[in-house]
């Protein structure tokens, strides 16, 4: 398969460019009120990281404990439980479109409440 993008076979140079990335196109918290132990970009990186490896969010947790090199690459100075990188997937990948952040469907145009 022939592509026009770089491709990469390195976790790190991925978890660099994820990192990035996510700067550009992300606000680095999703609540004034949150806690801010990781940001937004790092939550992103590290869900494509977790495609990148194919693991599951144990898996990912335990190589970033292994892994220093990449907890420094992505400025993480504690290692994400696998619940909160479950629950960054849900806000960060799963939602889709201009839904309201509080889960109400918007009322549809042209019918009657």
């Amino acid at each position: 398969m022939k592509t026009t993008r770089p491709m990469t076979k390195s976790p790190l140079a991925l978890a660099r460019t994820a990192l990035a990335t996510a700067k550009i196109a992300l606000l680095p918290y999703s609540s004034k009120y949150s806690r801010h132990d990781y940001t937004q970009h790092q939550h992103f990186a590290l869900l494509a990281l977790r495609e990148f490896l194919k693991t599951d969010y144990r898996g990912l947790e335990q190589i970033l404990r292994d892994w220093a090199e990449l907890r420094d690459t992505l400025g993480l100075e504690k290692v994400p439980d696998h619940s909160t990188l479950q629950k960054a997937a849900v806000r960060l990948l799963e939602k889709r479109g201009s839904t309201p952040s509080w889960g109400r469907p918007s009322p549809r145009r042209g019918r009657a409440a």
